[in-house]
């Protein structure tokens, strides 16, 4: 007669639950959210009152892509492509708000979950599609990031034409806001939180500010993303934030999930943040939940009192996805089975410290 012992039973009831979860974690895994693509949500009017989320546009023409069969990457690029063309969307492409000297550059990245590959350009001048130049960094070469006049020849030789890609509603808003440079710039001495904000006071910043990023997940789990963004308003000539930069501004493993941010893009590369926040799924965190733990390091770095805002997109293997911000009041777009919608993010706070 098999005698079992306290120890046995505490064996056997440990083992009863690890085969539940491991039971449940498969039903989960049997019945994924894929396709799934997001994307941030910049929210844009039109000058007859007309108002649309550039991030919908996107993630709508990549789930329509994947749904018919193509690679994720060639997906996400597509759908952000219509937003890099859109002259109405001044944080991306074609439109977009230039640097102080009224030159517009450019950044992106791109990252391919299957392969492990990734391509970037900053500071990209006269190409309205540096995410498909990001690709042909990509494919065709040996590197990650080209900048620059570099990145510039590189297109060239590809057979990109060159454009002018300052819109005169651009240049009306870059003109504003040169009369005040003395006081609104992004030298140390007048660093001010919302500067740019206080700088225009009768534009709607909501469309003046943001990159896009895009994530996508295919029905067999393939996984890829971009980001893709003309910069921070009337940025210092030569400035790159965390968009180009892999790791920051976007992070792909095919095996876990990806992440991308848009939003203060120094702060984000402080923390390495796409990065941080895969790396948080891979140890068992949510998408919700890594996006927060990340948002937390950055919120550290001001002893809590963060002065910009950041934002984190993430999706898991499973289809599981979340957006998350510093501040209260960010959005982001979602297509999946169930439709496109624009969702809140979770966030830190209700609003900047005084």
């Amino acid at each position: 007669m098999l005698k079992l012992t306290r120890r046995h039973f505490i064996v056997s009831g440990f083992t009863f639950l690890a085969a539940h979860r491991l039971r449940s974690s498969f039903a989960q895994v049997e019945r994924p959210n894929r396709p799934l693509a997001i994307a941030s949500a910049n929210r844009i009017t039109l000058p007859d009152g007309t108002v649309y989320y550039n991030g919908i546009r996107a993630t709508e023409r990549a789930f329509q892509l994947m749904r018919a069969g193509s690679d994720p990457l060639d997906a996400v690029i597509a759908g952000v492509n219509i937003v890099e063309d859109d002259p109405h969307d001044m944080s991306v492409g074609y439109g977009g708000l230039p640097n102080e000297e009224g030159e517009v550059e450019l950044d992106a990245s791109v990252m391919h979950g299957p392969t492990g590959r990734c391509g970037a350009v900053a500071a990209l001048r006269y190409i309205k599609n540096p995410s498909q130049v990001a690709r042909l960094v990509m494919e065709e070469t040996d590197h990650v990031l080209l900048v620059g006049e570099g990145a510039l020849r590189f297109a060239l030789s590809f057979g990109f034409k060159k454009e002018e890609l300052l819109t005169e509603r651009a240049r009306q808003v870059w003109l504003q806001w040169r009369r005040q440079r003395s006081e609104r710039d992004h030298w140390m001495q007048n660093k001010l939180p919302g500067a740019l904000r206080s700088a225009l006071p009768d534009w709607d910043w909501r469309q003046f500010t943001g990159t896009i990023n895009c994530l996508a997940i295919t029905e067999a789990g393939d996984i890829a993303g971009v980001t893709t963004t003309s910069g921070l308003a009337f940025k210092i000539p030569g400035r790159v934030g965390d968009s180009p930069i892999i790791g920051c501004g976007l992070y792909v493993d095919n095996e876990v999930g990806a992440a991308g941010s848009t939003g203060w893009g120094e702060d984000n590369i402080r923390v390495v943040g796409a990065h941080a926040v895969v790396e948080n799924m891979r140890r068992g965190m949510s998408p919700l939940e890594a996006c927060l733990e990340a948002l937390r390091r950055v919120v550290k770095l001001y002893g809590g009192r963060p002065a910009h805002q950041l934002n984190f997109y993430a999706l898991n293997k499973n289809g599981e996805y979340a957006g998350a911000a510093i501040f209260k009041g960010a959005q982001f777009a979602v297509t999946d089975a169930r439709g496109s919608r624009v969702e809140d993010s979770a966030y830190l706070f209700e609003r900047p410290p005084q």
